[in-house]
This record gives C-alpha cells, structure tokens and sequence, in this order.
C-alpha cells in the first residue's frame, strides 16, 4: 500500500492487529502484568496464614489433650499399673490428628524425679493420694511455605497439674 508522497506504509504488527481485534487500548494489559507480579505473593502469604493456623489449632489440640490425659490420671491412681502407658493412651484417644508416636510424655508424680516415655511400668506407687501429678506433653510442628522453613525446630508443649484424690 503506498501514501500520497510515494512511501510505503509500515505493515501492521501482530500485537496492533490483535489490539485492534479484541477492541484493547494501549494501556489494557496493565491490570494483567500486576495481577501476574501480586498475586504469588499474596498466595504465599495466604499459605502461610494456613500453616500458621495448622501449628495453632495443633497447639491448642494437644493442651486439651494433656488435660485430658492428667485427669485420666488422677481418676486411676489405684487401677494402673503402668501409668505412663495409659495416660499417653489417653492423650493420643483425646488427640486424633495429632500423630500418635510423635507425642512425647513427661510424667512428674507426687515430687519424685520426672519419667520420660511411653512406658513406666512399676511406678503406679508414686501415684499418692494429696500429691501433685504433672503431665508435660511436646509435640514437634512445621511452620514451612511452599518447602521453606520458617522454624528450624519447631516444638509445641503443654503442661498441666492435678492433684491425686
């Protein structure tokens, strides 16, 4: 195609065509750079919100179930023979999304020098009447967003006291 003077006219490029085609402005593509640049952020962001609500409600799942488990506790005092034993039972019935082997249980009764494990056969004598039992539960959890770690390690714990009656 040629002008008036003799010159020809530049042929159209693609990105005009399609500018003309779908009826866009020069400046239509904007929100969609934007949206391409924000929006993993915010999704990151809103992935770790999640993570961070996962750690909290695992939190608050594992002191109701210390709780429940040092008031299994006082009510076995003379029916046990394995108190460690039944009272991780306990705190792993009362704590189902939780995994079970991954609870650590610290057993503190009446003064004596605390237990650590899952089993304590034969210490159901250090469960007397008018002492404390403290039952100390840790539990290890993940603060990571799309496989970055936020915290190295990651320990949640509770702790409850009851007195045997």
């Amino acid at each position: 195609m040629k002008t008036d003077c003799g010159l020809r006219k530049p042929a159209n490029s693609l990105a005009h065509r399609l500018r003309r085609l779908f009826h866009l402005g020069a400046d239509d593509g904007n929100a969609l750079v934007e949206m391409a640049l924000v929006l993993p952020v915010f999704l990151a962001f809103v992935t770790g919100i999640g993570s961070f609500a996962i750690a909290l409600g695992n939190q608050i799942t594992l002191i109701q179930a210390t709780g429940s488990g040092g008031q299994y506790l006082q009510q076995l005092r003379n029916g046990t023979t394995d108190p460690c034993k039944d009272t991780i039972t306990a705190i792993e019935n009362a704590a189902p999304n939780l995994a079970p082997g991954s609870i650590n249980l610290t057993l503190t009764m009446g003064g004596n020098a605390p237990v650590t494990g899952a089993s304590c056969s034969g210490k159901q004598t250090q469960l007397v009447e008018g002492e404390t039992v403290t039952v100390a539960t840790t539990y290890p959890c993940t603060l990571s967003v799309y496989g970055v770690k936020f915290a190295n390690s990651c320990q949640l714990s509770a702790q409850v006291t009851e007195y045997e009656y």
